[in-house]
């Protein structure tokens, strides 16, 4: 058995744990591939998509310094447990979007799963060195991170078909059931997800002065926001599909082409995680491959293309995530980890918010390969920026 799923068998906490992150993932795309091609259909514009996309990623953002805290001061289990019941409960909310005079329940209801999913992230990301034991990390890192793309893959391309076959509302129910047995899954998780308690309130404040007192972190906060920018393509996927004459199933096949370059991405990269020097090159590589890979989709004559070039980009995209995860959580200590992973996630979702916000208000009148190529344009010249600044930080320590 090759050694990264070697854990799955070895490490009970840790099966469970990844199983429910896997179910609760593959339920929140089992929810917004449906969602957003039934907006589509009920109002005719792109623009409430945009906006499920923006809101999913805002609310998380602006959470984060708060997340972060939690995830330090109280038990990581039952904010994990507590996550996964809410997201259950406002899945069901969307059973009543029927007509374009309800579709601001979606954008409610996605927001209140969004609530819940900004305090699991920081508290998932920081529990995971206390699951597993040290030399085992890499390999739970790889597999960790390629469990967003694994669901996105399985939740975007049955949310496609199953909507098209059974309806949305029938991938909300589903969905609402997923979110219980991830929490069941994470309530069996043995070990402690944190070294111990604070004998202090902790403060975001101080892990903002740790940040700026260690460079090489201060640029792992800030490599995500590279793909985050240039995550705007995101809204363009509906419109894009239907321009090549594919609808909600083309729909599916481009979240789930993102969501395989994102399952590829980590265990192709892997090998970078043991290498320390690797990483922040590699950092730079991954974010101008995803650039240059968009800017390739925009000018592609036809879909299988424009699927493959999804694939390529979000391969570099996954692999980004997973070596700035890895580095933040040997370099960070247990007590400043959920703070610093909130300001990280808050960074990237920031920048993926104000993506998806931007080009949301162009997608009903600007031809939606253009609005593609801009964002992996943005991308590029950001890679460009962080490692002509990353490289001075080498050379200035050295």
């Amino acid at each position: 058995m090759p050694p990264t799923l070697s854990i799955l068998v070895r490490n009970r906490d840790f099966r469970r744990l990844f199983c429910a992150d896997l179910i609760g993932l593959g339920a929140d795309w089992f929810v917004q591939i449906p969602l957003l091609s039934l907006l589509l259909q009920l109002t005719g514009s792109g623009v409430w998509g945009a906006l499920i996309l923006a809101a999913d990623v805002g609310v998380i953002a602006l959470l984060q310094p708060y997340a972060g805290v939690i995830a330090d001061r109280f038990d990581r289990r039952r904010i994990l447990i507590i996550a996964e019941v809410a997201m259950a409960v406002a899945t069901l909310a969307l059973l009543v979007v029927r007509t374009a005079a309800t579709a601001w329940l979606a954008v409610a209801a996605i927001a209140v799963i969004a609530v819940a999913k900004a305090f699991f992230v920081p508290a998932a990301s920081a529990a995971l060195p206390n699951v597993v034991d040290a030399e085992d990390l890499p390999a739970a890192n790889a597999l960790s991170g390629s469990a967003w793309g694994t669901m996105l893959v399985v939740g975007a391309s049955l949310g496609g078909i199953a909507s098209a076959v059974f309806g949305p509302y029938w991938c909300f129910a589903v969905s609402s059931a997923l979110c219980f047995l991830s929490a069941v899954l994470v309530a069996g998780v043995r070990r402690p997800l944190q070294a111990s308690r604070p004998a202090t309130k902790p403060e975001i404040g101080e892990a903002v002065r740790y940040i700026r007192k260690h460079p090489r972190v201060a640029s792992l906060v800030t490599v995500k926001a590279a793909v985050g920018l240039g995550n705007g393509v995101l809204t363009t996927f509906p419109l894009l599909a239907a321009a090549y004459g594919v609808g909600p199933l083309g729909v599916g096949l481009l979240f789930a082409a993102r969501g395989l370059g994102a399952l590829i991405g980590p265990f192709v990269l892997r090998r970078v995680l043991t290498h320390p020097s690797w990483l922040l090159p590699g950092l730079a590589v991954s974010m101008s491959v995803y650039g240059l890979t968009y800017l390739a989709v925009s000018a592609a004559p036809w879909f299988p293309l424009v699927l493959a070039g999804v694939v390529l980009a979000h391969l570099a995209a996954g692999g980004n995530w997973m070596m700035s995860n890895f580095a933040l959580q040997t370099e960070v200590p247990d007590e400043l980890r959920g703070r610093v992973f909130a300001t990280d996630v808050m960074l990237a979702l920031l920048s993926v918010g104000v993506s998806q916000l931007i080009v949301g208000a162009f997608v009903d009148s600007v031809d939606p390969r253009l609005l593609i190529a801009v964002c992996g344009a943005v991308t590029l010249v950001y890679a460009a920026g962080w490692a002509a600044v990353t490289n001075r930080q080498r050379r200035a320590l050295s």
